[in-house]
């Protein structure tokens, strides 16, 4: 597999364990090797992207800027009774630094006063590969009838009283991935209402709400159910350079689209000379490496004639003759084998470079 961008990693190839190939009295004969790139560039810059594995825009218009945001509300017409539920999680994801300064509940209209005993944390989704235990929350607000915060719209509001992070990193910043659990400490369950049914400000796009689904947490990972039982207020950092960045957006994505045909160029050249490039029907981003991946493997089917097929990346250096003595050594050379280093219980990866939001297993293998 090859990224369309990778010009000089097959000429390293081309000119090392590939050149020594080509010149190999026997195993010229034996093996055919291409490199895999995705027909279509993303058309999107990498500035303007969601992240950078992705071709998703990230869709930024109207920011509010220097001002608190309340991240849910409700309509004035929608009931506020109690559900059976005690506990009840969302899961949302910072497209743009922000910084969470309260944590909030909904409240029952019928009670005189605040009534309740209510825990609101909010976690990470994952932190160095290691799924964030429920001691670790990096914020937390406690409600009861003594100490009920403030009372803005239909919510009750807290500071934020526990930070895991130091002073310096309150920010959440880009690509910031977490659940806000909300625990009943009561017998009763929460007020809380599904996604549907609540007004997400997303302060003109900064954050977005991710189902479960989406999964930013897998089921497995979130706590009770999947709904809204208050909010958060917070203001979006950097706004300045915010702003510039979406000025500048419109000269930026002019250049980038000449940058593509221009690279589209080089590719048709590189692939008329050297014969060696197979152009799978994908948009060439990290994210879409599995369908880059599937298409070679349809490819291979149904262009070529094999009895071993190996797939490599294009930093990788390989040793032909080790791989074929390997394979005779090992009777690797029969119908059925699948030859590789496998991943067993090993944790699937929800957030960062290498997401996995289809696999619906915690560990590979499921």
């Amino acid at each position: 597999l090859s990224a369309r961008n990778n010009h000089e990693l097959r000429n390293v190839i081309r000119s090392t364990w590939l050149k020594h190939l080509i010149q190999h009295p026997s195993l010229s004969q034996r093996v055919l090797v291409k490199f895999i790139i995705g027909a279509h560039g993303c058309d999107v810059p990498v500035e303007d992207r969601e992240d950078p594995y992705s071709c998703r825009l990230l869709n930024i218009t109207n920011p509010v800027l220097n001002q608190e945001i309340e991240a849910f509300s409700l309509s004035e017409d929608t009931s506020s009774g109690i559900s059976e539920d005690r506990v009840v999680s969302v899961s949302f994801r910072v497209l743009y630094p922000i910084v969470i300064t309260s944590l909030g509940v909904f409240y029952d209209a019928s009670d005189v006063g605040f009534q309740r005993n209510i825990t609101v944390k909010l976690y990470q989704a994952e932190q160095e590969g290691i799924w964030v235990t429920q001691s670790e929350a990096l914020f937390v607000a406690r409600f009861s009838p003594p100490s009920c915060g403030v009372q803005v719209n239909r919510l009750w509001y807290k500071p934020v009283e526990q930070f895991i992070q130091p002073v310096e990193q309150f920010i959440l910043p880009e690509s910031f991935e977490g659940t806000i659990v909300w625990e009943s400490q009561d017998l009763q369950g929460l007020v809380s209402r599904n996604l549907h049914k609540v007004t997400v400000n997303d302060g003109g796009g900064v954050l977005r709400v991710i189902t479960a689904g989406e999964g930013a947490l897998p089921h497995e990972f979130m706590e009770g159910v999947e709904g809204v039982a208050g909010g958060f207020i917070y203001t979006i950092q950097e706004g300045d350079a915010l702003l510039q960045n979406l000025h500048s957006r419109p000269r930026r994505l002019l250049d980038h689209i000449s940058n593509l045909h221009r690279e589209d160029a080089l590719l048709r050249e590189e692939s008329s000379v050297y014969d060696d490039i197979v152009f799978v029907d994908v948009v060439d981003t990290y994210r879409n490496v599995p369908a880059k991946l599937l298409n070679f493997y349809r490819w291979t089917v149904e262009t070529t004639s094999f009895d071993l097929l190996l797939k490599t990346d294009d930093d990788c250096y390989i040793d032909l003759e080790a791989v074929f003595n390997r394979i005779t050594h090992k009777n690797l050379d029969g119908p059925n084998f699948w030859w590789g280093n496998f991943r067993l219980n090993w944790a699937v990866d929800r957030t960062g470079k290498w997401q996995e939001l289809e696999y619906p297993s915690p560990a590979y293998p499921a």
